[in-house]
């Protein structure tokens, strides 16, 4: 009889089921909000890592034995999503001096001069800047061409 009053209580005992994530945060946290606020920080991470996956897989090459073709992607659609996450985080990109977001190295124009008149001190060399977009460079040994009268 004392195995069947064991059987009687195991089987009155209800089995507690395995809580998921859902039901964990559900019972660690006691406000809604809160648990609002840490889901959404999970589910922003999961972006932020799905976009810095394929931002990765965009600029390297894939070994062939994975069997994964390449892709050819536009891929600033998914930086913009990666750095609007990154914002949400509060990461932003640097600003130049003047506020831009690129463009200048911040170098000025006189310590440029600088730099130079410091390397042609150190290694004599010289430095030619062309501003006239379409130059060609050929050897001399080509025929002058007709001249016209």
């Amino acid at each position: 009889m004392s195995e069947t009053s064991s059987q009687e209580e195991t089987a009155q005992q209800p089995t507690e089921k395995k809580k998921g994530f859902l039901g964990k945060l559900k019972e660690s946290v006691d406000e809604r909000e809160e648990q609002l606020a840490i889901l959404s920080t999970f589910v922003r991470l999961g972006i932020l890592v799905w976009s810095g996956g394929i931002l990765t897989l965009a600029y390297i090459a894939t070994p062939p034995a994975w069997g994964i073709p390449e892709q050819k992607l536009d891929p600033t659609f998914i930086a913009s999503v990666f750095t609007g996450v990154l914002a949400t985080f509060g990461v932003q990109a640097a600003k130049g001096k003047n506020g831009g977001g690129g463009g200048s190295n911040g170098v000025t124009a006189a310590e440029l001069k600088t730099l130079i008149e410091t390397a042609a001190q150190v290694a004599p060399s010289q430095t030619i800047r062309l501003e006239h977009a379409p130059l060609t460079i050929a050897p001399t040994n080509y025929p002058k061409p007709p001249e016209n009268p």
